[in-house]
């Protein structure tokens, strides 16, 4: 790795060994969408020496809560589902063709071994796809969702049967969490996994630093995000905040086949990315800049033309509104397989997170001005 700058501020490593040893637990369990609850009890495993109180809600989103009495509530949220598929169709001769759950790419799923999951199990299956050879001198078919399919080796839909396999079983893949050249974490799931994680090292570091906020806070870690922010709008309801701090991925840029000019200059490794949208409250924002100016953490800016299309979205507009912002990870390749994160990124994410807690003070009031008295009508 190149050596820093004399004028760069030097790296301070946050996540330790033994979190890393969580990390890649969490993501290589598998949490599809509506289907969250071993990866959430994994998460609460975790995250429990460092709270006060739990919750978890009728659909599964769990929330670790600091301060449960104090009447001024403040929330840091991740989601905790992650992309996947459902059985839609079995053929006469065995073979399983599916439905997306959540925001899954049909592009890169030929060749792809997953899981199935059943009652009885999980039962291993591969997306198929015709050789090479068979497709010479024809016209290329790409995969769509109408001939992609998994093959679990059975040789009708009885034997599929058998195997616990139906109509509404969810399938994920089976990639694993690695670590590559010491720079990158890269595995399935880190969207938004990760975003749980960092959560709960905030929760991690506010314990271990011996600081005591004089607010409540609730860290949530929400279900059912990749299809429509479900989970975020349910626990809005039920916490009714008056301040949300938002951490979700958003895209590295610099990759070939992505358009800086509509997807704007986004980089692994500078930082993480603030966001500007008319979710995100203006004055909140501007704390959480000028923290990461005080504390000399990297950032970069971001700009969505209506809507983040994150939880964001779903708690600024609760409750009558609620001042929130976003914080977001850049990510290579999100909705693959091997999703890749700069460490350092995630070190800046829970600092900036952490560090804007304590700048957060009890009651604070983040409305705009009020109308001047001049444009008040004179009676």
């Amino acid at each position: 790795m190149a050596k820093k700058k004399s004028d760069e501020k030097e790296h301070i490593r946050v996540v330790t060994d033994k979190s890393v040893q969580f990390l890649e637990k969490y993501i290589n369990n598998a949490s599809p969408t509506g289907f969250e609850w071993q990866g959430q009890k994994l998460w609460l495993d975790y995250i429990k020496p460092y709270i006060d109180e739990t919750y978890v809600d009728n659909y599964g989103t769990a929330v670790g809560i600091i301060n449960p009495k104090a009447p001024y509530r403040v929330v840091i949220e991740a989601h905790a589902d992650e992309i996947s598929w459902f059985v839609n169709y079995i053929t006469s001769d065995g073979l399983i063709y599916v439905i997306r759950n959540g925001g899954s790419d049909h592009q890169i799923a030929p060749s792809k071994r997953v899981n199935i999951h059943t009652t009885k199990g999980v039962v291993k299956a591969i997306f198929g796809w015709p050789a090479i050879h068979t497709r010479s001198g024809e016209k290329e078919e790409a995969p769509t969702l109408k001939n992609i399919f998994l093959d679990c080796g059975a040789t009708s839909k009885a034997e599929v049967e058998a195997l616990g396999i139906h109509v509404g079983c969810v399938i994920t893949y089976e990639d694993e969490f690695m670590i590559l050249n010491d720079r990158y974490y890269v595995g399935r799931a880190l969207d938004n996994r990760v975003g749980g994680f960092m959560i709960a090292e905030v929760a991690r570091l506010l314990k271990e630093n011996k600081k005591k906020l004089d607010f409540g806070l609730y860290i949530v870690n929400a279900v059912q995000e990749e299809i429509g922010l479900r989970g975020a709008e349910m626990i809005a309801d039920y916490i009714k905040p008056n301040v949300a701090i938002i951490t979700d991925v958003t895209h590295d840029t610099q990759t070939p086949m992505i358009n800086k000019i509509t997807q704007g200059d986004l980089a692994c490794g500078r930082g993480p990315v603030v966001s500007y949208a008319p979710a995100i409250q203006n004055n909140l924002n501007k704390l959480l800049i000028e923290t990461a100016e005080t504390k000399a953490i990297p950032f970069q800016r971001q700009a969505s033309s209506r809507s983040t299309g994150t939880d964001t979205d779903a708690f600024a507009y609760s409750n009558g509104g609620v001042p929130s912002v976003l914080i977001s990870l850049p990510l290579r390749y999100m909705h693959t397989t091997v999703e890749m994160i700069h460490k350092e990124d995630v070190d800046n994410v829970i600092s900036l997170i952490y560090e804007t807690l304590l700048a957060l003070k009890t009651g604070q009031d983040f409305r705009y001005s009020n109308l001047p008295e001049a444009t008040k009508k004179k009676k």
